[in-house]
């Protein structure tokens, strides 16, 4: 499974949280997919999300509309001037919101990931239910409105083998960015039904191996069993199954940007399941 340790956070004069949020601004059309834990489709609903400054960009207007088949549209409009305790920015525009605690009492525990790439946007919701179970998963695929950018196809395995070299930068919950540090992943297939990886960042190494079970990655041997499910427009959700208290663990969203470029936005959790920020990996596959 991918797991980051973050380094320690040093201050580095960027970008604010607020400006970072403006790189979002324009209208992005898309849809609201909702898929079972298993990513099978269960609903698609085309939607627009505009994001609009005013006030000299010091508030944000926002309006989320679903456009539905068989009933008017549903509006849903925010405005807002601050970030509220949840959410983090990373320097391109890319966030994660959600829940500040882990708790086996909560009714509901998740986080949304948004990643964004020129034109395009991909977000996704992850949520668990209350027996702590990977429950729901909405996959939100944007691009601006006339934008000419096209959607990228469902995620394989075959695109994921290979070494990928990185930087990741880590946000903390005190706004404080890290240095850049590098990271390494090697994935390779184990035959027809499982693969291997080895993940490389500092003087860490961790070595996991996944069963392929269609579009599913399951990392059963870790402490906090593990699913990678591969998605459409290159997308991929990294979940435990289900969250044990007293366990640290992470959250993770990837996006394939091309056949040798890929992010990835990692939430993190500590053993108390106290949130620790987030983390924005940037990779490239070398060539064999």
């Amino acid at each position: 499974m991918y797991f980051v340790l973050f380094p320690p956070i040093t201050s580095i004069i960027m970008l604010s949280q607020w400006e970072c949020l403006l790189k979002n601004l324009g209208q992005w059309q898309g849809s609201f997919t909702r898929l079972s834990p298993q990513g099978d489709l269960i609903e698609d609903t085309p939607t627009l999300v505009s994001l609009q400054g005013i006030n000299n960009n010091r508030s944000i207007r926002q309006l989320v509309r679903r456009l539905y088949s068989d009933r008017a549209p549903e509006d849903l409009i925010l405005e807002y001037s601050s970030l509220h305790q949840g959410i983090l920015f990373s320097q391109t525009g890319a966030f994660c919101q959600g829940s500040l605690y882990f708790s086996s009492f909560s009714s509901q525990f998740g986080a949304e990931f948004g990643l964004i790439s020129g034109e395009r946007r991909l977000r996704i919701v992850q949520l668990f239910n209350e027996r702590c179970e990977f429950d729901r998963l909405t996959l939100i695929r944007e691009k601006l409105v006339d934008s000419q950018s096209p959607e990228r196809a469902m995620l394989t395995v075959e695109q994921l083998l290979g070494q990928w070299r990185g930087q990741a930068v880590t946000t903390g919950r005190d706004f404080y960015n890290s240095a850049a540090y590098s990271t390494h992943i090697s994935i390779e297939r184990q035959g027809d039904n499982y693969l291997s990886q080895t993940l490389t960042f500092g003087d860490n190494q961790i070595t996991s191996s996944a069963r392929i079970e269609g579009q599913r990655l399951l990392f059963e041997n870790s402490p906090l069993p593990v699913q990678i499910l591969l998605l459409p427009d290159g997308a991929s959700c990294n979940t435990p199954l289900k969250i044990t208290a007293g366990h640290p663990f992470v959250l993770e969203v990837g996006w394939l940007l091309s056949p040798t470029q890929r992010q990835r936005l990692i939430r993190s959790y500590d053993q108390k399941g106290e949130w620790t920020g987030i983390t924005l990996v940037t990779e490239e596959k070398e060539s064999y």
